[in-house]
Formats: structure tokens, sequence, C-alpha cells
């Protein structure tokens, strides 16, 4: 997919319907502490953009998982020397992407988390995009018993996934944050129809970026896309005033 001009760019999202005073409930713009945003130059550079578009404010939810085994203490400091190097508008919040593995089950015992969410009671969490943890049900419980809520990001990118899952989860109690670069096809077919399907059905709690590079954010969102309408809803579901 080619890329536009800056400002073509932009005003495509803006026209796409992205709600002035939007919350990014996810993204990877800490930078050089996962696969996201490699540099401090770069993730000032998407801040900027996201200030161009109205973003109010943006949770950075860096990975902690076995392969990018994060520690709390470190992503803090990280975070603290990018709001020394901010300026902006936006406010900046912390917390992080939890791979349901081993290294979360650790971390859930001790307490050793990065909650979402002002009140600190959500996590967001995700698995494997080809298998759940053998252990899944058992590992949402805990996070239930230890007073949190789990808030599964990208349902619609689980290939394993089914109508069926979704609707078992949902009635635990799990929160969905859907992708919105899902509903342009960024991830695929599968996952932009069931990103459309879990809006329809009213299942999409959150909505976020996933952000990794700079060039995501600009890249055709909202140029003619035939699901405008499921992706202005998506965009106008960012605001859930538990979690705010």
């Amino acid at each position: 997919m080619g890329f536009w001009p800056f400002k073509k760019r932009v005003d495509s999202l803006q026209k796409a319907g992205l709600p002035d005073g939007f919350t990014d409930w996810h993204s990877h713009i800490l930078p050089g502490v996962d696969d996201g945003i490699p540099s401090m130059d770069q993730a000032l550079q998407v801040l900027s953009t996201y200030e161009n578009l109205g973003v109010r404010k943006v949770w950075l939810t860096p990975h902690i998982m076995e392969d990018f085994p994060n520690d709390p203490e470190k992503l803090r400091a990280r975070f603290e020397e990018l709001c020394n190097e901010y300026n902006g508008s936006i406010q900046l919040r912390l917390a992080a992407e939890n791979m349901l593995d081993a290294l979360f089950e650790e971390r859930l015992e001790q307490g050793i988390l990065l909650p979402i969410g002002e009140e600190g009671k959500h996590l967001l969490v995700e698995t494997s995009y080809f298998s759940p943890p053998m252990n899944f049900d058992d590992i949402i419980d805990d996070i239930f018993d230890k007073d949190y809520t789990p808030i599964l990001a990208h349902p619609e990118r689980y290939r394993y996934m089914n109508e069926h899952d979704y609707k078992r989860l949902k009635k635990r109690g799990i929160l969905f944050q859907i992708n919105m670069m899902s509903l342009i096809g960024m991830y695929g077919e599968t996952a932009r129809k069931k990103a459309e399907w879990l809006l329809k059905n009213g299942m999409a709690d959150l909505t976020g970026s996933d952000v990794h590079r700079h060039s995501a954010l600009t890249r055709g969102l909202g140029e003619s896309p035939s699901n405008r309408d499921s992706l202005q809803h998506l965009l106008h579901i960012a605001h859930n005033p538990a979690l705010q």
C-alpha cells in the first residue's frame, strides 16, 4: 500500500471520524523498550501527529512477555524520560500489554504489574495469535481473584477465536479492546470481518491504535473505506467512563 503526503494522510484520518478528544488505549510509543517505536525522536514525532489529530490521552502499553521481560520499574523510568522530553498537550499514561504466559502468572502473583485505567483496576492482556494458553480460563480466574478486570487486546486478531468464544468471554466479564486499524484491513480480511462483527454486536468496549511505527498512523485510514460507518462507530467508543 502506498504512502501519501503527510497533510493528506492526517486529513484522511480526520475525515474518517477521529473524534476530538480521542483516547488511544493501546500503543507502543514508549521508545526503545519493545518492538515498537525505537527512539525518543520518533516517539515525539508520533505524539506530534496525535496532537494534529486532536488526541487527548494516550496509554503507553509496552509489551511485558517472555520475549520482552520488561521490568515495571524500568518502564516507569523510561516513561518519566519521555514525559520530561514531551511538552505537548496530550495526557500520557503508562500501563502494559501483558502476554498471558508464565512470566505474567508470576508477576500477577507477586503484584508486580502496570494496570490500565485511572483507577488501576484493569489489566490489558493478550495471547498468541494462533492458540490460547493451555490454562487460559485459570489465568482469567486468577486475574479476577486479584480484583482486576481483564481487557483483551485486539480479540479480532486471534485466529483461534470465533463468535462462540467472544460470547463466552464477554459473559465472563472480560472487556474487548479493538484495533482501529483492523477495520481498514491492515491485519487481513478475517480480522476486519471479526472487528465489524464485534462492533455490530456491541462487544467492543475500547479502541486503540496498537501503533508500532509512525507510518502506521497515516497509512490510508479513511481514504474511502467501505466500512467507514464501522470505523466511526469504533472511534466513538474510545471514551469508557469506567476507565477514564
